[in-house]
């Protein structure tokens, strides 16, 4: 696989992550057949490659590296704090709360069960109704196009949070709806997530520019939303 490149200079380098690739290797993954975006990118540029942060296995969208351990410790804490900006585009069950909102539900950290602090802002940017029934409940389906940004970076925040609100995330087979998973699936053959790192702006440490990164939305999200009437806005 050949990854597509967003964004590149001397130090830091943007790439389109494709779902189901995960960004590193752990001791928890035993699949042979699993890529990972750090060995293919280093493979790709012929250099070691260093994550400035995380994308979920299932998530599609911006991840960015650093080429050197020197360019990863002078820009790896504005992901830690707000100096970075990332927005998502997600497919939703219902329609949102609000035409903008905000979800504040402390997530826990761990396995241990520490709470943290978690904020996640969110657009709707357009709402559908189809006359087919994903449950037994309705004769007719609702769903949602949200914008959202995690205001803190907690471990599957925007999953959980739209969760905790119960619209769930079509396709998210850990927080979401099984039974609207299994109607995407069997209805659409649509077998991925529908959440997408869209877009990543931050300020370049050496220049002190404003950098904006933008990827493409994958094939399967947009034709998905298709089938369902969803319209997707110029991003």
């Amino acid at each position: 696989m050949r990854l597509e490149i967003l964004y590149e200079d001397e130090d830091y380098v943007a790439i389109n992550k494709p779902a189901g690739v995960m960004v590193h290797k752990t001791p928890l993954e035993k699949d042979p057949s699993t890529l990972f975006a750090v060995q293919l990118l280093r493979d790709q540029l012929n250099q070691h490659v260093f994550p400035l942060h995380r994308l979920d296995r299932p998530t599609s969208g911006v991840l960015m590296f650093a080429k050197s351990s020197k360019a990863a410790s002078i820009l790896q804490p504005a992901f830690a704090g707000n100096g970075i900006k990332k927005f998502y585009l997600a497919v939703i069950r219902g329609y949102a709360p609000e035409s903008h909102g905000f979800i504040h539900q402390q997530l826990a950290k761990d396995l241990n069960g520490i709470k943290q602090e978690a904020t996640t802002e969110y657009w709707e940017l357009s709402r559908t109704e189809i006359p087919m029934a994903s449950t037994s409940r309705y004769p007719s389906s609702r769903y949602a196009l949200l914008r959202a940004y995690p205001h803190t970076g907690r471990m599957h925040q925007i999953r959980r949070h739209l969760a905790h609100i119960r619209h769930y995330i079509i396709g998210d087979s850990t927080h979401g709806d099984n039974k609207q998973n299994k109607f995407f699936r069997q209805t659409f053959g649509l077998k991925e997530m529908l959440l997408h790192a869209i877009e990543l702006r931050f300020i370049h440490p050496k220049s002190g520019e404003h950098t904006l990164v933008k990827a493409e939305i994958p094939e399967y999200f947009t034709a998905t939303c298709k089938a369902i009437q969803l319209s997707i806005p110029p991003q």
